[in-house]
């Protein structure tokens, strides 16, 4: 997001930060298939289009394109867009839980506002969060992908516990596709 390009580019010689609007150029693309609507295809999309740019970039500059997702979200529930935010180079925090990435945030001082912002995409133009969309929290999920790691199933829990567990599973097998070569 744009506070954290800010708070990098601030704290580290390394680091510039520019805002390139692809917004005309979406635009131009659904209107372009208008004929074939969907809008999570459009979504994923946007995310397509941020790689193309990172790898326009990172070529020019000689450079790697890094990506961002954690354990959970990229081996848990696959909560990511395939050729678009999957698509990097290096994945340095991959192995780590969300809730790893958010003690490491705070280890490196990272600015509270943006350790409490709540997670989002930003795929569909709107103010919906990665929780809104996968219908648990991260910290729930983590719980979930570490029962399944032990060997429990959706009947060891009830309640939210049970809800939770069953949205880790579903996610986790139908997000096969981008987790298994």
């Amino acid at each position: 997001s744009m506070r954290q390009g800010l708070w990098l580019a601030q704290n580290f010689d390394n680091i510039r930060h520019e805002i390139i609007d692809l917004t005309s150029t979406f635009d131009e693309f659904e209107s372009r298939l208008s004929t074939y609507p969907n809008l999570l295809g459009l979504a994923n999309s946007r995310s397509r289009l941020r790689m193309v740019t990172l790898y326009q970039i990172a070529q020019s500059v000689n450079g790697l394109v890094v990506g961002t997702g954690n354990k959970v979200e990229d081996f848990g529930v696959g909560f990511y867009t395939k050729y678009g935010d999957g698509g990097v180079d290096l994945s340095p925090i991959a192995d780590l839980m969300k809730s790893d990435v958010f003690a490491l945030g705070a280890y490196l001082k990272v600015p509270e506002s943006i350790l409490t912002a709540s997670p989002t995409d930003g795929l569909f133009g709107d103010e919906r969060t990665d929780e809104d969309q996968l219908g648990a929290s991260y910290d729930e999920l983590e719980w979930a992908m570490r029962q399944d790691e032990v060997g429990k199933s959706a009947n060891s829990f009830s309640g939210r516990e049970k809800i939770v567990f069953e949205i880790y599973k579903r996610l986790n097998t139908v997000n096969q596709h981008k987790m298994q070569p």
